[in-house]
């Protein structure tokens, strides 16, 4: 059975598992979740993920929900170069940051600010929005050079990162003023087999 990719396309965190399923070069299936009409809630969705959300990754035996976690799955199952997600503890650790920043501040800065444009979530637009700036004034400053976020050469932590940095527009937070994020974000998308997130007219870029 090929992998299979349970996944929502306007999902930031579905849109981390597509794209590392890609950068890796592995066929694989999607399989479509109607939220809109409550799929995810569903007594065989909640079977493979009993929080009821996406994505989630099916691999043979083996099925993973959390977009972090599927991520840390592909590259320890996939990548025999252990270049995406490192054994040595230290380099381990700087990932392991990111993607706890990417659970956390990411979750609730730009993805939850997007959340309220894009699907009309009742939440705290404007303190989202202060927490994405307070996000990014940080990442703009750590992020130097011609690296990535954890050093030289793309790690699982750009992933996790990239997709709701990339999509803040569309919850109203500029990314006009962080030169070195936006460079990032282009050195990310210029990764072969790197595949965008669909663009929703909202926000920063519905005049777009």
């Amino acid at each position: 059975m090929p992998i299979r990719l349970h996944d929502f396309p306007l999902s930031g965190h579905s849109h981390r598992a597509r794209l590392f399923l890609s950068l890796l070069g592995l066929p694989h299936e999607i399989v479509p979740v109607d939220l809109k009409a409550g799929a995810h809630k569903q007594p065989g969705f909640l079977a493979l993920n009993p929080f009821g959300q996406v994505p989630v990754l099916q691999d043979g035996d083996a099925t993973v929900f959390d977009s972090n976690a599927i991520l840390v799955y592909l590259a320890k199952t996939y990548d025999k170069s252990g270049a995406w997600y490192p054994e040595e503890p230290v380099k381990a650790a700087a990932v392991q940051q990111w993607l706890s920043v990417a659970a956390g501040l990411v979750a609730f800065g730009p993805a939850t600010a997007r959340l309220v444009n894009v699907f009309g979530a009742k939440r705290d637009h404007e303190g989202a929005k202060a927490l994405a700036h307070g996000l990014f004034q940080v990442l703009d400053g750590h992020l130097t050079g011609d690296g990535f976020v954890t050093g030289a050469t793309p790690t699982i932590a750009d992933v996790a990162m990239y997709s709701y940095v990339a999509a803040a527009p569309e919850g109203d937070v500029s990314l006009e003023p962080y030169p070195a994020i936006r460079a990032w974000l282009a050195r990310v998308e210029a990764l072969p087999g790197f595949v965008p997130m669909p663009v929703t007219p909202v926000g920063l870029r519905a005049a777009a």
